[in-house]
């Protein structure tokens, strides 16, 4: 597993944190998700147009 170090600004960091804690989840598992989902639609965008 690799490690990455994100900055993000206060309020979008909060307002992420929030969400996360909506959704159940810790922020990392949450941001983890998000970045499965654009890779999975970035994907699906390329066969697409393929």
């Amino acid at each position: 597993m690799k490690h990455v170090n994100l900055r993000l600004p206060d309020d979008l960091h909060e307002q992420a944190r929030a969400a996360a804690e909506a959704d159940d989840r810790s922020l990392n598992s949450w941001l983890v998700s998000l970045v499965r989902r654009a890779v999975a639609d970035g994907e699906r965008r390329s066969v697409q147009e393929a």
